[in-house]
């Protein structure tokens, strides 16, 4: 009893460092992903396994472990774990292995070789790599803090060994690549780096890439996958084969529209009944668009934006390179992420299959996004704690 009583005290105690309207904003963007997932799902789970909830079961678990992660970091880690030196050996080598695996003995699905199967779970080594990128580059350059402003050539080694690294998710997953390598790109312009380097920089990565798409195309006779490419003549020509290629993106774009200002109604939704393959994962949107209407979408699209300026504004808060590096790449993510998703499905940008944070279902992505409002959490209570030293010491 007493040990109890202790640990609510601790919390209580601990709670004045936490920033509730992140989780605030999480919480809601997963329960809300939740709702539509089951109202997306439940008439492709009743067809396939006869249960209208088997979706919306596993998505609760995953949930449930995601809000279970997000309060273990909140309360009792610090971000002093992620800065030593073993941890981060430890996490490059594991994602490195967890790389190579996938690409040569990984499930294909949709076309995609992109998955672990673990049996109970399909695990998505691209999606925790996100993770690891955010904090390994905070990591090196906050030991790197005083060679960044002085011309020196080294300090774009850890961005080229991070973005050659990204290079075998590329292969197989151009959509989460590019979320990686927009966090690369936004930690690239946030610490500065010199003129010089950044030239050598662009010398090395175009080489890479020339590399990588001679050898794909010797292996393959294409650059881009069949995929690829009918997702690209699809975005431009989407009516074109509205019964083939362009059927989800011709039925993502009914569905928007169908939606109108207020959306038909949560589970009044005709798009998933059949017309839009697998719309409780990455078409999720198309779903939301639908049922809950332009103010729906308005409203999700807020609560991310809470998230993205919370991290930006620690960011620019902190003292510390480590946290303002983590707090610009977890904002880097999410914006990224997010923006890839619902362009994609409402033909701003070519599709991609990148899901959407927290609503999509999908137990990797959900995880490796929880843990990054794990991260931001963790930074904000650095800023917070130096804030509230800073104000008893004057």
């Amino acid at each position: 009893m007493q040990f109890i009583k202790n640990f609510f005290n601790y919390v209580k105690s601990y709670s004045k460092y936490v920033d509730f309207l992140i989780l605030i904003a999480y919480v809601a963007l997963s329960l809300i992903g939740l709702v539509m997932i089951y109202s997306a799902s439940m008439v492709s789970a009743q067809m396939q396994f006869g249960n209208a909830e088997n979706f919306y079961t596993k998505q609760l678990l995953i949930i449930i472990l995601g809000f279970s992660l997000v309060f273990f970091m909140t309360y009792f880690m610090s971000g002093n774990f992620f800065k030593m030196k073993g941890v981060q050996l430890i996490m490059l080598v594991s994602i490195i292995f967890l790389l190579l695996f996938t690409m040569f003995f990984g499930s294909e699905i949709n076309g995609q070789r992109n998955w672990i199967d673990l049996g109970f779970f399909n695990l998505q080594s691209s999606e925790f790599f996100k993770i690891i990128a955010i904090l390994y580059l905070a990591y090196i350059y906050n030991k790197r803090e005083k060679r960044i402003d002085s011309d020196d050539i080294t300090s774009i080694i850890p961005l080229a060994f991070i973005l050659i690294v990204s290079g075998m998710v590329m292969l197989h997953d151009f959509g989460t690549w590019l979320v990686i390598a927009a966090m690369i790109i936004g930690t690239f312009l946030y610490i500065r780096i010199p003129v010089k380097a950044i030239l050598w920089t662009g010398v090395l990565v175009g080489g890479v890439g020339t590399a990588i798409a001679g050898i794909t195309f010797l292996v393959k006779g294409s650059i881009l996958n069949e995929y690829q490419l009918n997702r690209i003549e699809t975005f431009f020509h989407p009516f074109n084969d509205p019964m083939g290629t362009g059927y989800q993106l011709t039925n993502s774009l009914i569905a928007i529209s169908h939606g109108g200002m207020f959306g038909t109604g949560i589970g009044n939704g005709i798009i998933k009944l059949g017309y839009l393959p697998e719309p409780h994962t990455d078409f999720i949107m198309a779903v939301i668009a639908e049922e809950l209407g332009l103010i729906g979408v308005l409203f999700i699209i807020l609560l991310y934006l809470v998230i993205i300026l919370k991290a930006l504004s620690y960011a620019h808060r902190s003292t510390d390179t480590f946290y303002r590096i983590v707090c610009i790449g977890v904002a880097m993510y999410i914006t990224m992420q997010v923006f890839i998703n619902v362009g994609g499905i409402s033909k701003i940008i070519p599709l991609t299959g990148v899901p959407l944070p927290l609503l999509s279902y999908g137990g990797s992505s959900f995880l490796s996004v929880s843990i990054a409002i794990g991260l931001l959490i963790i930074a904000a209570k650095h800023v917070k704690q130096k804030e509230i030293e800073l104000k008893k010491q004057r």
